[in-house]
């Protein structure tokens, strides 16, 4: 007795599921997207326009009348990845008070290595595909520098500190937060909210307490006395509130300008 098969039974192949019509807005997000994970994983020079059409499930044709070519894709990824970026770490620097205003950064930074690895990892890999000077990673936090910069000399000015400092000081604490934040993503803890309020810590107390004129000591010196902890919590704290040490600013003078009224 004959015994019906399947068809192509005999061949052993598997029919494809008939792919999704996408718009061509839609199919365009989609190889963004797939070609993220890839430039990512692989860099621009490991990452084929094949390989980007197949994890698509698409033809290369369709991709190259997308993009143009493998540049185009790399240029529109990045070009996508620099303007989350700086709008998130913008938005932080321009609004707010200035202990605020420091934490939003760290946090903006840190959320955007969460939520977007691929893309910060294209970022931080700096092809030189990309077909823009200004985009790469480097050059979002020499923007950055450049806002916290102007911040800063605003701030020593009206503590009585030489602004021609804060160039320095804007570098010094970008960097703190950059490299701080680029350990994170390896490691993943503690949390994001704990790693930026240490941050916070460390910028806030080092800028409310600013020497106006530091100067390198000698072998023979003789640090002083730190209040601890215990120290803080039983002393006796006056009407008006903690102390502040001469020639720093209280945390809510700080950075208060016209601008953030």
């Amino acid at each position: 007795m004959a015994v019906s098969r399947p068809a192509n039974s005999s061949t052993g192949e598997v029919k494809r599921a008939p792919r999704a019509r996408m718009t061509g807005a839609q199919r365009r997000l989609q190889l963004i997207e797939v070609a993220r994970g890839l430039f990512a994983e692989r860099g621009f020079e490991g990452t084929s326009i094949e390989e980007i059409a197949q994890r698509a499930g698409v033809s290369k044709p369709i991709v190259y009348e997308h993009f143009g070519g493998k540049e185009g894709l790399y240029a529109v990824v990045v070009d996508r990845e620099m303007e989350t970026l700086l709008e998130m770490i913008t938005s932080s620097l321009s609004k707010n008070r200035s202990l605020y205003r420091i934490q939003q950064v760290a946090l903006a930074l840190l959320t955007y290595m969460e939520e977007r690895t691929d893309g910060f990892r294209i970022l931080v890999r700096g092809d030189s595909a990309s077909t823009s000077d200004n985009a790469t990673y480097g050059s979002l936090l020499n923007d950055a520098i450049s806002q916290v910069e102007h911040i800063l000399a605003g701030d020593f000015e009206r503590r009585g500190f030489d602004p021609k400092l804060a160039p320095m000081y804007a570098q010094a604490l970008v960097g703190m937060v950059s490299v701080t934040a680029q350990w994170w993503l390896n490691v993943r803890e503690p949390s994001k909210e704990v790693v930026a309020a240490h941050l916070v810590n460390l910028c806030w107390n080092g800028l409310t307490r600013l020497d106006p004129d530091p100067e390198l000591v000698g072998p023979d010196y003789v640090e002083r006395k730190e209040r601890t902890v215990a120290d803080a919590t039983s002393a006796p704290v006056s009407a008006e509130g903690p102390s502040v040490p001469d020639g720093s600013a209280a945390p809510d003078e700080l950075g208060s300008s016209e601008e953030e009224a």
